[in-house]
């Protein structure tokens, strides 16, 4: 049973060029990953993307489906826009010249009982492509040479309700030049095959063993592109830097690479058990996968409404509720650590401020201890109200790249990143996640994420350094970020290797 018959979507075709049609099931036997897991080989571009709220409860809503009939992806000037057969191929002098005009394309029909996002662009921007937005160099050599932006539209979407136990199985119709009448009886079929593999079960449901927790992240067979060496020498680079008076903080990262030996689809598996996080993600792009476990969000735009959670500040998870408060108020009462929170929550007011009206900027819940599965955070919000002549892409730019990633002041900090580190970031401190048909979009920080391309995976962390940090321990900052991946690769490889 669908939600509109022909006869109403015919009609609604008048007004509108993009029409949710979906139908409902109870979701009480079937889950996100095990739902992608049957669906992911429908479509060339499929997507999975998961959320859970302070770490330890999945959000209400998770999205997973495919695209392929529209994408746009860029690399430095060039752009590549395939839409349904045909393809077009330029350059261009702002990524936005590029996007702006397909989003606003978009006039959907809006359906109130369906969540804040049932369609749209699905995706990445590349760190890289702040360069188009700021006076920031781009002559770092590109050993993965990933797109900078890759967007695919979604053509199908299963959408969990975790919280009703439903699920909707959509297909948002794009109307354009034909046949509204033939374009539902496509739909229709469509929705119906996707509901059939559903109802099917897996070829082979893996019950997969608990990893002990005695395993620990082995970097042995990973390289690094900066010795220990090298990397110590880049922040030293950076305090002169700092204490010349140029900048006040700058986030630098060194990157990890090996020959992957299991499939993205384990590592995600593994990654999900061990780092549940507010933004867990699974993008396969022909021989490029995104895979990761996000804690930061970048912004998100609902409705009119900015959002942005910088967070700053770290601890470890106690052993006990005593140990656990202990270590709260441990971390609220450091000095160092509430001045480089306030500096960034100050940078993101700042960011959100270019693109809110006037005197909306507000920060609320100001650092907070958010608890995650391993460790707790200090965060705070900042909101604002979208100006009328601005949209979703605009507060994207305004907010790019966090200051999380890159420093304060922002631009001189990415000027000296480009100098002091030797690879293009690439996807890595960019943005993972979704501009929606109605003009929403949902973004996190590219961090605690792996790229993989061909049989080839890359890792990438940083450490935000200040006056007063100590070489050794940034360099192994760094190391201890990217562990949670290292130890996931480590599990996906070793210990669930024969399934």
């Amino acid at each position: 049973m669908l939600n509109l018959s022909a006869e109403e979507f015919f009609e609604l075709s008048k007004d509108y060029n993009v029409i949710p049609l979906y139908t409902e099931f109870i979701a009480d036997m079937e889950n996100p990953l095990t739902a992608f897991l049957k669906i992911k080989d429908l479509g060339r571009f499929p997507f999975l993307l998961e959320s859970v709220e302070g770490g330890e409860k999945w959000a209400r809503y998770s999205f997973l489906g495919y695209g392929g009939s529209f994408y746009v992806k860029t690399y430095r000037h060039y752009y590549e826009i395939y839409d349904r057969g045909r393809h077009e191929i330029g350059e261009f002098a702002d990524p936005l010249d590029i996007l702006k005009p397909i989003v606003r394309n978009y006039k959907p029909y809006r359906d109130k009982n369906l969540p804040r996002f049932w369609g749209g662009l699905v995706g990445y921007i590349g760190y890289d492509v702040v360069k188009f937005w700021e006076p920031v160099p781009d002559r770092n050599p590109d050993p993965i040479g990933a797109p900078d932006i890759f967007l695919v539209q979604t053509d199908l979407m299963v959408i969990f309700d975790n919280l009703s136990s439903k699920l909707i199985v959509l297909k948002p119709v794009v109307v354009g030049n034909r046949n509204p009448l033939d374009l539902y009886r496509e739909a229709q079929k469509e929705i119906l095959r996707v509901v059939e593999r559903l109802k099917k079960p897996l070829p082979e449901r893996e019950f997969l063993p608990v990893p002990p927790k005695t395993l620990d992240a082995d970097f042995s067979e990973w390289r690094s592109n900066f010795t220990k060496e090298g990397f110590e020498s880049i922040v030293k680079r950076a305090k002169e830097y700092i204490e010349a008076g140029d900048i006040i903080q700058v986030v630098l990262s060194q990157r990890f690479r090996k020959r992957l030996n299991t499939s993205p689809e384990l590592l995600y598996r593994a990654l999900r058990y061990l780092n549940p996080s507010p933004y867990m993600f699974f993008l396969k792009f022909d021989d490029l996968y995104v895979v990761g476990a996000s804690p930061e969000i970048l912004v998100r735009v609902e409705d009119g409404r900015i959002e942005t959670r910088p967070i700053a500040g770290t601890r470890p998870r106690g052993k006990t509720p005593q140990e656990d408060r202990e270590l709260e108020e441990n971390l609220l009462s450091d000095e160092k650590e509430k001045a480089e929170h306030i500096m960034l929550v100050d940078l993101a007011r700042n960011d959100v401020g270019r693109v809110a009206k006037y005197g909306s900027v507000k920060v609320e819940n100001l650092m907070r201890i958010e608890r995650y599965s391993h460790v707790m955070h200090i965060v705070s919000d900042v909101v604002g109200e979208l100006r009328e002549d601005r949209d979703a892409l605009d507060v994207i730019k305004a907010t790019f790249p966090a200051g999380t990633v890159s420093g304060a002041p922002k631009v001189r900090a990415m000027q000296i990143i480009e100098e002091l580190e030797n690879e293009r970031r690439g996807i890595y401190a960019g943005a993972v996640g979704y501009i929606s048909f109605q003009g929403n979009t949902d973004t996190a920080i590219a961090i605690r994420t792996a790229v993989i391309r061909g049989d080839e995976i890359f890792v990438q962390a940083g450490a935000g350094i200040v006056a007063d940090s100590i070489p050794e321990r940034e360099w192994e900052e760094t190391r201890n970020k990217a562990k949670a991946l290292i130890k996931a690769v480590e599990i996906a490889e070793r210990f669930w290797k024969n399934g």
